[in-house]
């Protein structure tokens, strides 16, 4: 083994156990023979975060050649400090670990070299790496006068050949070790260092949970130091004088540059004190998207799309009339009066073009830019019948949503890409700002070194019982929007039937008036003569003998010609008829238009704790180095100020995120209370204005006038008829309504598999054709 460099003397440090210990990215168990190396190299206390980054750590190939033995001669001792293994340690020797064992006494060489360790020297003169907690100093012990001990008989020497031990010795020259009493310092670590703190260096076994990806994990351990920008380029020569025009765009070049690397303001969040937690502060007020106009195009390369209009609008604060000092009366006489003056502006509109995958470039830089907010899901892609009206539909509306629940944060709508999606027009400055956003580099801990909050905000109790609470409350919102998700699909289910019953009402009473039979089954308690079964001497009849007295001429419903009053009644009733048909219609529109947008709004409040588990992790896995920093309370404490600082830093992040999402489930609840009863109030409304329209024909003049004319046939009359040589003529389209359209689900609902029979049924539909009249793919190339 070569002799070690020497190290540079030091003054010993105070007694004091306590101490600030510097920020360092230090990792145990993976970096000790760097750091270890480094140490005896530099000799130097352990560098801060910046210094740490830019350091470059040399090998032990190229530490200095060792001292020849004329010169250790003159090698002045290393200042160190006696102390007393208090645990047996198997150190690794590739990480230059000792191994000790327990009551050895060791000389400290330095106290702190970063995340626990410290360099000490073994009793044979190995210098090595040691947990801090696996021994004491002697230095504050003191003799015993009443204690005596046996110190005759010396310990044996180990046996082992990587590590042997001698007689106990420090760096001051003692002939026997002193009797020593043990005394309380007042403080205790724990015995024995966990398995990640010793192995793993702190850090999370599991490095795909969203503690680790977000760069939490890598924030709380090491910090975030700001990328500086890149130096820019001196072109010799004569500089052109600047004007205003050139000194913009400088101006816009440096801007776009910090945007980069994420040191403009959009990338500085700050926190305040709410009223129940932590609460991120908004820095524009919010506003609403529209998106709407959907439109198929095509694309020599990438094949057919669809395109969608995204509009932004921004509200114009309303201000103060100015008071005027005549007032403009409006003429009665004129046709078309003007518009009522307002006080405020009209709304700001941006309108741009973009298609599905510009949303999921806009979802990815997001989630890149800003790791610890929580991103609304995505709709997924689908690849079959995604140009069909109802997709295509229900497709816009989930954009509209997604957009809506990303300008509502108050972090989210001033993030710069979404300036960028909603607001860049022009296609070509959309292709040359494109691949800079693409190509930014994640935040990651960077993130969390730029959010601001107020200092020692966070109380470790209430850290614990908000997680907790927050995570229940989680799991019982999703519940229950589960259920009521099912509960209003069958009340649009409901309304469907309502639709069936009102239109086969309508058909009743117009078969009553025209006796013509409904073309469905026949109803039960009718005796056989009055079905109308015909005897053989009647079977020879002509048709028109059969229907004599059904109607007379004027169409009406008796067998009296020249009846008036059944003649009213007969036009009544029909229009009675038309109506429940509208009322019908109006019951079917319901479900499938109004009712379907309000089922699907409920998707902004389903699966809270699915969504929100990336805070969950986060909160947790960040409460476990906290409170080892902070202590548990019951004894005293070992604070790390620079971990208890960056653990407040995320720790107020996910509570402010909690807080985002107690705004917008009350957000999200009315609203959707709110649209579904306007929906509701409007749908009887229309209904209650037929009805009504319906019911003022019974009523004189209307009522009298309808004997002035015959009846004409109704529209619906032939749904009535029924052919004997055509057996489909009886079937009756309107009594047996088209499948009612589902809400697209959700990315985390858990969609049930479908049968192999009806897989390989639309397999064998998509080469060959189905029923439903969709072409098959021969069909296509034929």
């Amino acid at each position: 083994m070569a002799t070690l460099p020497r190290s540079s003397r030091y003054p010993p440090g105070p007694p004091s156990t306590i101490s600030q210990r510097p920020a360092s990215e230090f990792d145990a168990g993976i970096n000790t023979s760097a750091a270890w190396t480094e140490h005896l190299e530099t000799g130097t206390p352990a560098p801060s975060v910046s210094k740490a980054r830019s350091r470059q750590y040399r090998s032990e190939s190229d530490a200095r050649p060792s001292l020849s033995e004329d010169e250790a001669e003159y090698e002045p001792e290393m200042m160190t400090r006696p102390a007393r293994v208090l645990y047996a340690f198997e150190g690794k020797a590739e990480f230059r670990e000792l191994r000790v064992e327990a009551s050895d006494e060791v000389d400290v060489v330095k106290e702190d070299v970063g995340d626990g360790w410290s360099l000490v020297r073994d009793a044979t003169g190995e210098i090595g790496l040691l947990p801090q907690t696996y021994y004491t100093l002697t230095v504050d012990f003191s003799l015993s006068p009443d204690l005596q001990l046996d110190v005759t008989k010396e310990r044996e020497a180990s046996s082992s050949s990587i590590t042997p031990r001698g007689s106990p010795r420090s760096s001051q020259a003692q002939s026997s070790p002193s009797p020593l009493i043990l005394q309380h310092t007042g403080e205790w670590l724990p015995a024995f260092p966990s398995f990640r703190r010793s192995l793993l260096g702190g850090k999370t076994l599991n490095r795909f949970s969203s503690f680790v990806t977000s760069g939490a994990e890598s924030f709380l351990l090491n910090g975030s130091s700001v990328p500086a920008l890149p130096p820019e380029t001196k072109v010799n020569g004569h500089a052109k004088e600047g004007t205003s025009a050139s000194m913009l765009e400088t101006l816009e070049e440096e801007r776009a540059k910090q945007n980069f690397l994420g040191l403009g303001e959009a990338d500085r969040h700050a926190i305040d004190a709410g009223p129940a937690g932590p609460v991120w502060r908004a820095k524009t007020p919010s506003f609403s998207v529209l998106v709407h106009s959907p439109s198929k195009m095509t694309s020599g390369i990438s094949g057919a799309y669809t395109m969608y209009s995204v509009t932004s609008l921004f509200p114009v604060p309303p201000t103060p009339a100015a008071p005027a000092d005549w007032v403009e009366v409006a003429d009665p006489d004129d046709l078309h009066p003007p518009s009522p003056t307002t006080t405020s502006e009209a709304a700001t509109r941006i309108t741009v073009q973009r298609r599905f995958s510009q949303f999921v470039m806009l979802h990815t830089a997001l989630s890149r830019r800003l790791p610890g907010i929580v991103l609304p899901p995505l709709p997924e892609k689908q690849y079959a019948g995604r140009f069909s009206e109802d997709f295509v539909e229900a497709r816009r509306g989930d954009l509209e949503r997604y957009l809506n629940k990303i300008v509502r944060h108050p972090v989210l709508r001033y993030a710069e890409v979404v300036v960028f999606f909603l607001g860049c027009e022009n296609d070509g400055e959309w292709a040359r700002l494109l691949p800079q956003h693409l190509s930014a580099p994640a935040a990651g801990p960077a993130f969390y070194a730029r959010v601001y909050h107020p200092a020692f905000n966070v109380d470790l109790e209430d850290a614990e019982d908000a997680i907790d609470s927050f995570r229940t409350h989680a799991r019982a919102v999703g519940k229950g929007v589960q259920g009521l998700r099912s509960v209003f699909g069958r009340v649009r289910e409901a309304r469907i039937e309502m639709s069936k019953a009102e239109r086969l009402l309508s058909y009743s009473l117009l078969s009553l008036i025209t006796s013509k039979p409904i073309a469905s089954a026949p109803a039960p308690g009718i005796t056989s003569e009055e079905e109308g079964e015909d005897t053989p001497k009647h079977s020879n009849e002509k048709g028109a003998d059969k229907k004599k007295g059904l109607m007379n001429k004027d169409g009406a419903w008796c067998w009296r010609e020249g009846c008036a009053d059944c003649l009213k009644l007969t036009k009544a009733v029909q229009k009675t008829c038309e109506t429940l048909q509208t009322v019908a219609n109006l019951y079917d529109g319901h479900a499938r238009r109004t009712q379907l947008a309000t089922h699907e709004s409920l998707k902004l409040m389903a699966h809270p704790s699915s969504l929100y588990e990336s805070v969950i992790t986060t909160h947790k896995s960040t409460l476990s180095p906290y409170r080892e920093a902070v202590g548990s309370g019951t004894g005293p404490t070992y604070a790390d100020e620079d971990l208890v600082a960056r653990c407040e830093t995320v720790l107020n992040t996910t509570m402010a995120e909690m807080d985002v999402y107690h705004t917008q489930k009350g957000e999200d609840l009315k609203m959707v209370a709110v649209d579904h009863l306007d929906g509701e109030i409007a749908f009887y409304e229309q209904i209650l204005t037929r009805l009504k329209a319906a019911r003022s024909i019974y009523n004189d003049p209307q009522y009298a006038d309808l004997a002035s004319s015959p009846r004409l046939p109704s529209i619906y009359e032939k749904d009535l008829s029924f052919n004997p040589s055509n057996p489909d003529s009886g079937t009756n389209p309107h009594l047996v309504p088209r499948p009612l359209p589902q809400p697209c689900p959700h990315v985390y609902d858990s969609a049930p598999m479908r049968p192999v029979s009806v897989a390989i049924q639309e397999g064998v539909g998509m080469f060959l054709g189905d029923s439903a009249g969709r072409g098959s793919v021969f069909g296509r190339f034929w």
